[in-house]
């Protein structure tokens, strides 16, 4: 019996667009849930301060190890550099577990962003719980996903064609983020919630449809040497790897922590990663707070909500033109480009000053958008040092999921250092100390943009030019940065 033509036009869909589709179930979910799980909690909820802290603090150390936790637990079988008794698993069953593994926490990962907008509990606690448990199945569903990156494409002309894929299907899955402006509205929670209830239902499906497929596209390259897919590029049925119980031959965690302290591009790349972190999260911060302070005498309301929703999807979109340069070019040469550029135009803004509001305009959106472009492709990096790790260290396997994980662990603390660096920065510089003022409604919301407090007059410019001046730090930011690549 012949397959249906709806079954046989998805089973025909090439490896990367399969691949890629995955970003678009994960994006849907994390930028609605980035814009709007704070104010959930404050405003609708009515969380107290102290338990919001309590919550963010215990996160934020979650946040850091739970990364290279699930990754040591997923590839430790895969660290050994000497030959030892054990099953014999071919290169094509690992990539198999791992999209297994995105079938399992995907639909799991949608059912934990549900948990926020239903109040089950007091609300500190679930504010506490529900980061945990929306943080730790995100972190599953990244690290095997970005895994697959590595384990599906040696090459990086693959590897890039894999990853334009990624951005296109995450810029249309930030538009999530324009669809949730119609549905908004604290005071009446429900259409919100069944908005997010059907995101939380397509994000779910998505991921088992996916998987499937890309389990079987996977399947078919192993069974057929005919079939012209990435994953047969990748070399999923190569050579068989050692894999089973722990034994002789295999390594512990410190003997893999001095590995990787010998390991220089590492090193290099991981302490340059950090300020790119930092950075990024610093401009996603306080990107309402430069609007307001630096040009809302200048644009509506509408421009400021629009401008922020833009911000979510124009890097996506502006990586369609930067990954075709880095099949050019290489992925070095890009980044070390993105870096002159954005150095050049913080120069630039430095001289001018605040009082060129379409300038300034143009720089504050081309920043974040040449920043959160350069974090997306770095990922291209990583994949290259599980290469240089893989050869490097003698592994049987790469043990890609791991290494990401090992960035993350150093990498993602530039999450939280940088609004507590921009807000200390302000409040030193200016004596505006963000805290002492009623928190900002964010945009998208019936009022994105409150009336502050009148500051004295000669208090105003203190104000704005000290956002101006948080704003061009990154220029140090950017030289420490390139020069670490």
């Amino acid at each position: 019996m012949g397959l249906g033509w709806p079954q046989a036009w998805l089973l025909g869909l090439p490896t990367a667009v399969v691949y890629g589709s995955l970003a678009l179930f994960t994006s849907i979910l994390h930028n609605v849930f980035l814009l709007y799980y704070v104010d959930t909690f404050v405003s609708v909820y009515k969380i107290n301060k102290v338990a919001f802290w309590v919550g963010e603090t215990v996160f934020l150390l979650w946040n850091s190890l739970n990364d290279p936790l699930f990754g040591w637990l997923s590839d430790r079988q895969f660290l050994s550099s000497q030959p030892w008794s054990g099953a014999r698993l071919s290169s094509k069953a690992v990539v198999l577990a791992r999209v297994r593994a995105l079938g399992r926490h995907g639909p799991l990962l949608a059912l934990s962003f549900l948990a926020f907008w239903v109040p089950w509990a007091p609300a500190g606690l679930q504010f506490l719980l529900c980061l945990c448990l929306y943080d730790g199945f995100l972190t599953l569903v990244d690290l095997h996903h970005h895994a697959l990156l590595a384990d599906l494409a040696l090459s990086a002309h693959d590897r890039t064609h894999l990853n334009f894929y990624c951005s296109l299907f995450s810029a249309a899955g930030s538009l999530s983020v324009f669809a949730s402006y119609a549905f908004w509205n604290k005071e009446d929670f429900s259409s919100f919630r069944a908005f997010c209830v059907a995101l939380a239902a397509g994000s779910g499906l998505g991921f088992l449809g996916a998987t499937q497929l890309l389990r079987r596209r996977v399947e078919v390259a192993g069974k057929d040497p005919g079939c012209s897919t990435l994953a047969m590029d990748g070399g999923l049925y190569g050579e068989e790897l050692l894999v089973g119980s722990e034994e002789v031959g295999s390594i512990t965690l410190g003997q893999y922590l001095r590995q990787l302290a010998r390991h220089q591009n590492f090193l290099w790349f991981v302490g340059m990663d950090l300020v790119q972190v930092f950075h990024c999260h610093f401009n996603s911060n306080f990107f309402p707070l430069f609007l307001e302070h630096l040009l809302s005498d200048h644009i509506s309301l509408s421009t400021g909500s629009f401008l922020l929703g833009v911000s979510y999807v124009a890097p996506h979109l502006n990586n369609l033109y930067f990954l075709p340069l880095c099949q050019r070019w290489g992925v070095y040469a890009v980044v070390r480009g993105l870096f002159l550029l954005k150095l050049g135009l913080s120069l630039l803004m430095l001289v001018a000053g605040p009082d060129h509001p379409g300038l300034l305009c143009f720089f504050i959106a081309s920043n974040r958008v040449f920043t959160e472009g350069t974090c997306k492709l770095l990922t291209l990096v990583v994949t290259d040092l599980v290469d240089e790790d893989l050869v490097l260290n003698h592994r049987k396997q790469a043990a890609s999921a791991l290494l990401f994980g090992m960035v993350a662990l150093v990498t993602k603390p530039g999450q939280t250092f940088a609004p507590l660096l921009g807000t200390w920065l302000l409040c030193f510089y200016t004596g505006h100390d963000l805290f002492q003022q009623p928190p900002m409604t964010p945009v998208g919301s019936a009022q994105p943009w409150p009336e502050p407090p009148a500051p004295a007059p000669a208090q105003a410019p203190t104000l704005r030019q000290g956002c101006f001046y948080l704003l061009v730090l990154g220029l140090i930011e950017l030289l420490r940065a390139f020069l670490s690549c």
